[in-house]
């Protein structure tokens, strides 16, 4: 079976699982862990990073940049004004001109202003950003920021970092069947099934942080989840059978002796 490789904004990648750079027990972690989990793409908190001062260490030290695409992040911003400020100044700073676009709409759910994500998102892609905004499962929003200009979707599976894994699933499998960009389930993976049952789904990829960086092993879990995201999208492609009330014989009775 042949599978087209993961393309936003003309960009391919050969991964389909972007991950993140927050709460490791330690930079070295982080880098082992983005080694074993064979992403290129890994998304970093523009807050996060000293951009002013590169004498000192940073976790950009721990990236191969040669290899992995940096995807700079807009974590913590609550306004449109912040969330395009931080955008800028991530670009402004070298990291790049691509953006998961974060506007927090709730201090303790941490759901998604959708609203002012939208907004957010047509101010960016008019300074040419490349646009990857973070929000609800709601295919609604999905549309208009596709409509806003979004290089692709990234809706929750859950709320950030509640390992609870995709809570409505029939709300991304709408997204993905109306959706003409990548859709990549973002935030709620808690192990692999998750990662693999977004990708049954039909997410083009999965983007996860705390399932890893806040695993027991952290490098461990990288590489489990790498190949469940194989595993997921290859069942995908493949078809699953239908689901059915009552029992199938596996091996067929007619024919046999005695009937």
């Amino acid at each position: 079976m042949v599978d087209s490789p993961l393309t936003i904004a003309g960009r391919t990648f050969r991964s389909r699982l972007i991950v993140g750079t927050g709460k490791y027990p330690s930079h070295e972690i982080m880098r082992q862990a983005h080694q074993a989990s064979g992403a290129d793409m890994v998304t970093v908190a523009v807050r996060r990073v000293n951009l002013t001062d590169r004498t000192q260490e940073s976790l950009l030290d721990y990236i191969d940049t040669t290899a992995i695409t940096l995807l700079p992040n807009t974590a913590g911003c609550y306004t449109v004004e912040d969330a395009v400020r931080t955008a800028r100044l991530g670009r402004e700073a070298g990291l790049s001109h691509w953006v998961k676009l974060e506007v927090i709409g709730d201090e303790r759910t941490l759901f998604p202003d959708n609203e002012a994500l939208i907004a957010a998102t047509r101010i960016l892609v008019a300074e040419g950003f490349v646009v990857l905004p973070y929000t609800n499962d709601d295919p609604i929003a999905c549309r208009k920021l596709e409509e806003a200009g979004a290089a692709a979707v990234m809706p929750l599976g859950a709320p950030i970092g509640s390992g609870l894994g995709i809570q409505n699933p029939n709300n991304i499998r709408i997204i993905r069947e109306f959706s003409k960009v990548p859709v990549i389930v973002d935030a709620g993976v808690g192990t692999a099934s998750d990662a693999a049952f977004a990708m049954e789904l039909g997410a083009d990829a999965v983007l996860m942080n705390t399932a890893i960086a806040g695993a027991q092993h952290p490098v461990a879990m990288a590489e489990a989840m790498r190949h469940a995201v194989i595993a997921g999208r290859l069942a995908y492609l493949s078809g699953r059978i239908p689901r059915k009330m009552y029992a199938t014989a596996s091996s067929p009775v007619e024919g046999m002796v005695g009937r």
